[in-house]
């Protein structure tokens, strides 16, 4: 019997369910013993918890709380780590409150402490005869330390599959928190002005009124939207998206509203436009504000009666849709010159908000970084860099003119250029180094010759920086100062206004060798 139930619970280190494993574990020790209830138990802060019981009236015990100042028997096995067997009559120990709503009560129990691997106590089982007649089980020393070799395999079995499934949990929930980091939809922040949006963002998410966002390129208007629908009614239905400035006036049309097979040269079958395949959800339209004047009155038609008409088509259609718009120009400048209906723009603003530039919530810059570091160091598999104090505060003064999306930039420029964990002031382009830094902006500061800055139409039209990325501008500007220095890097750092030597490590980095 001994050697059938050791092979029994030697198996047991092949389940990993602890919720299984503490079942089989239980029925094979009542087995043993020939005994009808069976529980297991755990220390959970101040107090013993049963975690699973088996046998007759097990339900009444599971999920059972002894508080630790409660004498109780899986109390005194825990913290003592010793079998111990009890009479519940007569043991003081015997925390009795808890048969009291039990038919059947224990005549014998016999409880035995938990272990892990390093022999230290986690919990305790505890097997109960409740046989009537005088000393229902025969447990003798021996038959007593044969018990304890078998559950001690049984505990560390369990023990482990315990702690295989918290690692598991673990690592779900590191999935998730990975999954939000490399998501595009964060917004971060915790400067005043913007946590006045999110305040907003809240109270405009309860209503289905039209939303106005207004606020320069890069400053995260389209996150805002897509907060704005995740938070209300319309969250599980399709959020559509379309830029009125990235297709041709002729196309918008036929995009927004459909059309009929035959309607136009080219319209070979029917179309589903955007309004009609967004019925029920969110319809953002951003940079409303190049949106051709012609076709700002069918909008109107749609925020004003929710109904659409398909090109070629005579009889309308009603639709339920919310419409959230965006644009970074000056809206209220193009209703006074007559580009954009006033008449729209009232219907549409129902709900203004104005988003911030970086450069207004500083606060948000340091934390913004991290995050944008975290997010593209998972997509490439590589280690965050830190940044040092003095880089953060470059960073902090620079007047982002390209708000998030330059921020969201130069991290991915950094990531891939920056060999050392920490990044330096001297790792930063070169137009973090002025005083005040230029802004990465062509028409607004241009360098001169003694590293101050003047106004544009002072100097020479600056350069396209349209499709330029980081190093390129960098290079571009580097051989321009060497080429007005005639290769003197003394002349051409000051001119920069960094000291030579980062000068110099520039344009190693760059690969431009210098004869003079």
């Amino acid at each position: 019997m001994f050697d059938k139930a050791l092979s029994l619970f030697k198996s047991f280190a092949e389940e990993i369910d602890p919720q299984v494993l503490q079942r089989k574990f239980l029925l094979a020790l009542l087995e043993l013993q020939n005994v009808s209830r069976g529980s297991i138990w755990i220390k959970k802060e101040t107090r013993y918890l049963c975690i699973d019981a088996v046998g007759l009236e097990s339900d009444g015990l599971r999920g059972v709380e002894i508080e630790s100042d409660r004498p109780s028997i899986v109390g005194w096995v825990i913290e003592n780590g010793k079998i111990t067997t009890a009479d519940p009559k007569k043991d003081p120990r015997h925390y009795k409150e808890l048969e009291e709503n039990l038919a059947v009560k224990s005549r014998r129990i016999l409880c035995l402490p938990l272990f892990l691997r390093d022999k230290t106590v986690y919990g305790a089982v505890q097997i109960i005869d409740t046989r009537p007649e005088e000393n229902p089980s025969s447990i003798d020393p021996d038959r007593l330390s044969q018990i304890q070799d078998l559950v001690n395999i049984g505990s560390i079995a369990l023990s482990n599959a315990i702690f295989y499934n918290d690692q598991l949990k673990e690592t779900r929930t590191l999935k998730q928190t990975l999954n939000q980091i490399r998501s595009e939809g964060v917004i971060l922040g915790q400067s005043p002005v913007l946590l006045k949006v999110l305040g907003l963002v809240r109270n405009y998410a309860r209503t289905d009124y039209p939303v106005l966002i207004t606020g320069e390129s890069g400053t995260g208007k389209e996150l805002v939207a897509h907060r704005i629908h995740q938070e209300g009614r319309r969250k599980d239905r399709a959020f559509v998206v379309q830029n009125c400035s990235a297709i041709p006036e002729t196309l918008l049309e036929s995009e927004l509203f459909g059309h009929k097979k035959g309607s136009f040269s080219g319209a070979f079958d029917d179309k589903v436009g955007l309004f009609e395949a967004a019925d029920g959800g969110t319809v953002f339209l951003d940079e409303i504000g190049d949106m051709p004047i012609n076709l700002q009155a069918r909008i109107l038609r749609v925020v004003q009666n929710s109904e659409i008409k398909p090109v070629g088509q005579n009889r309308p259609k009603r639709i339920d849709i919310r419409i959230i718009s965006a644009t970074n120009k000056n809206i209220h400048q193009a209703v006074a010159d007559n580009t954009f209906r006033h008449d729209l723009f009232y219907r549409l603003a129902v709900l203004p908000l104005h988003m911030p530039p970086l450069r207004e919530r500083r606060e948000d810059i340091a934390l913004l970084f991290n995050h944008f570091m975290k997010r593209e160091a998972l997509r490439l598999g590589l280690p965050a860099k830190k940044v040092d104090g003095e880089a953060m505060q470059r960073l902090t003064c620079y007047p982002w003119a390209g708000n998030i999306r330059e921020l969201e930039n130069l991290v991915r420029y950094l990531l891939v250029v920056t060999d050392d964990p920490i990044i330096t002031a001297e790792a930063l382009p070169f137009f973090f180094h002025g005083d005040p830094p230029l802004p990465m902006i062509p028409g607004t500061v241009s360098p001169t010759v003694d590293g101050n800055a003047q106004a544009a139409d002072a100097v020479d039209p600056p350069l396209t920086f349209a499709n330029m990325t980081w190093e390129a501008v960098e290079r571009t500007y580097v051989t321009y100062l060497l080429e007005k220095t005639a290769g003197n890097i003394t002349r051409a750092a000051r001119d920069a206004g960094v000291n030579r030597s980062t000068f110099a490590s520039r344009l190693r980095r760059l690969g431009i060798e210098v004869s003079r």
